[in-house]
């Protein structure tokens, strides 16, 4: 009988942010926190302005999050705590080592705003948790990262198995933390909901 193997797996981590949380992270004051420094953030709105940036983003302004309001620092805690048993799972040899924190930024995306696919360069582990997930707000769109060197490969059966699909769709819920390896190519499709989507991303690089 013919032996079929699945080889060079893609691993996407999902879990509630508080179950690993020593200091447990109260959603609401996060969004309001996250909300409170987008309208005081005067640097991030003219950078969203120049750059054709869909709602706001901290990504170009702020760099101290943590620092600014101690919930930030409550869930980067907790957030090492997940990426920890991430990097269990995927079996990196850190050599001693630890991946740290490097970015750290907010994410509202208002009704027909969007991400454009990108990857997180010079990273290691990327992810986000959600503060608001609104009915009809996007779900996250992951790539497979052959995408581009699968030539005259015929399209996949609607009904085919998740993991044979070019492009899986996650749709989050509000105190979920997603990760992924850093190279996997994603986006936000546009956000269908009259409310924001509200998020807020990371990067962990190798110390």
């Amino acid at each position: 009988m013919a032996e079929i193997s699945s080889l060079f797996v893609t691993r996407l981590y999902r879990a509630k942010l508080n179950e690993l949380a020593k200091t447990k992270v109260d959603y609401k004051e996060l969004r309001q926190t996250c909300e409170a420094m987008a309208e005081d953030d005067e640097a991030g709105q003219e950078w969203c302005e120049e750059n054709g940036y869909p709602g706001y983003t901290s990504y170009a302004s702020l760099n101290d999050l943590p620092w600014r309001a101690p919930i930030f620092a409550d869930l980067q805690k907790a957030l090492d705590k997940h990426v920890a048993a991430f990097v269990e799972d995927l079996g990196f040899d850190l050599q001693g080592k630890k991946l740290k924190c490097d970015s750290f930024w907010i994410n509202i995306l208002p009704e027909g705003g969007m991400h454009a696919s990108h990857i997180h360069p010079h990273s290691v582990i990327s992810g986000t948790t959600y503060m608001a997930m609104p009915e009809g707000a996007s779900a996250l769109k992951l790539e497979d990262p052959r995408h581009a060197m699968m030539m005259h490969a015929p399209l996949r059966k609607k009904d085919a198995a998740q993991k044979l699909q070019p492009f899986v769709y996650v749709k989050p819920e509000v105190g979920e933390v997603l990760l992924w390896e850093s190279w996997l190519r994603h986006e936000v499709p546009m956000n269908m909901s009259e409310e924001e989507r509200i998020s807020v991303s990371f990067n962990y690089g190798w110390a």
